[in-house]
């Protein structure tokens, strides 16, 4: 499908890191033919630094505001499919904002499952620094349950991850996304 479905002119996913956004983001893209953004390296990209960087020398203050500002404008672009950051729903204004792109995808997954695929993502040069003084399951647990209420309330649908693969993922948001699908978990 080439085109918007009436008054969605684009796309964002949004949940905690580890839901697979980004991989099912560009799957979604190519499938609709539209572009793509990662938020996160939108960031980088912005701010001519890592994300670990900018927790480590400005602080996450800082991050959020740099956030804010790839947000408002990555929701202004027609026919893109946004990856957010996993935090990226705790401003007002960038849920409200979000809410302008059209439609909001949220991926889900529990606490174990998210464990298991961050601690894959350990050795990679741009890991997302911990957030808590906890310790990986219970920073996630803590963290996520947190978020939740605004994952819920900026989405339009839920789809959990947990078992299916990313391509699978992609298909399910692709065919609601088409029929307009509002609030269902799938």
């Amino acid at each position: 499908m080439t085109g918007a479905v009436e008054g969605r002119r684009g796309l964002a996913l949004v949940g905690y890191r580890g839901t697979g956004k980004t991989t099912v983001g560009r799957i979604l893209a190519e499938r609709m033919h539209w572009s793509f953004v990662d938020a996160d390296h939108e960031l980088e990209n912005r701010a001519g630094k890592t994300i670990a960087t900018i927790f480590a020398e400005d602080g996450e203050p800082a991050f959020r505001e740099l956030e804010a500002l790839v947000i408002a404008d990555l929701a202004t672009r027609d026919q893109t499919v946004i990856a957010t950051g996993g935090g990226a729903i705790l401003r007002a204004d960038n849920r409200a904002a979000l809410r302008t792109v059209g439609f909001v995808a949220w991926l889900s997954a529990d606490p174990e499952t998210l464990a298991r695929r961050l601690a894959r993502d350990q050795n990679r040069p741009n890991a997302r620094p911990a957030l808590t003084s906890a310790g990986t399951l219970n920073e996630i647990a803590d963290v996520l349950a947190g978020r939740v209420r605004y994952y819920r309330e900026v989405s339009d649908l839920e789809i959990d991850t947990v078992g299916r693969t990313s391509h699978e993922v992609a298909q399910a948001v692709h065919r609601a996304w088409s029929s307009g699908g509002r609030k269902d978990a799938l």
